[in-house]
């Protein structure tokens, strides 16, 4: 199986995970059973319910609910709206799983933001700088520069985006694969809209909802 592994380019990987929409992980998996075999490959995931994610993302999503997750003896909670495309999918216990999970790790991992379009101005420059006068202090060239920067805000975009973090219950899934796989499975778009957390005691707390497409274009 190792011997396999070596052999799948991340290329091929890319090329799939855009043709199917599914999560990296599975396509790799995938093209490790299919031998590097994309249209194999790409039947594995069918097979799996995997390989229509990418093309529902447009799809409208004006149904699905609310849920709420309390933590810690009611120290932590969570209010949290997901959309889906029918009250019909709403209502399946796959959807109400993946409110109630997503619901729980936001409790746990506290994001602030839903995508990393919904990051304000303010602070990608903010972290854009600090990142910046760090790798400065290496004495690198200016490009090796932007690349310590560009890596880093990978990595800050990991902390404080909720898709972008990997799920508590299941590292090797971020919370944007684990709703592909939704999405694959009940046959709908399913989108994040917003959610809240409070913690008692905490002066601060999160509000976060996904900008207007008008506002995070412009």
């Amino acid at each position: 199986m190792s011997t396999v592994t070596e052999k799948i380019d991340a290329k091929l990987v890319k090329e799939l995970r855009e043709k199917s929409g599914a999560p990296m992980g599975d396509c790799l998996k995938a093209l490790q059973e299919s031998k590097g075999d994309m249209e194999d490959a790409f039947v594995v995931l069918r097979k799996r319910g995997m390989a229509s994610a990418a093309k529902k993302a447009t799809r409208t999503t004006n149904e699905g609910a609310v849920g709420t997750y309390i933590h810690a003896g009611g120290k932590i909670g969570v209010l949290l709206e997901i959309n889906c495309e029918s009250d019909f999918v709403a209502r399946t216990t796959d959807f109400q799983e993946l409110l109630k999970d997503i619901a729980m790790h936001i409790a746990a991992s506290d994001p602030r933001y839903i995508r990393r379009e919904d990051v304000t101005e303010e602070d990608l420059a903010r972290e854009k700088d600090i990142y910046r006068a760090q790798a400065a202090q290496t004495g690198k060239p200016a490009p090796v520069v932007e690349k310590i920067v560009e890596g880093k805000m990978s990595k800050f975009y990991e902390e404080v985006c909720l898709l972008d973090q990997p799920f508590i219950k299941e590292q090797t899934l971020t919370i944007k694969d684990m709703i592909a796989q939704k999405v694959g499975k009940l046959g709908e778009n399913i989108s994040v809209r917003r959610f809240a957390r409070f913690k008692v005691g905490d002066p601060n707390w999160t509000v976060a909802q996904v900008k207007a497409e008008a506002e995070s274009q412009a």
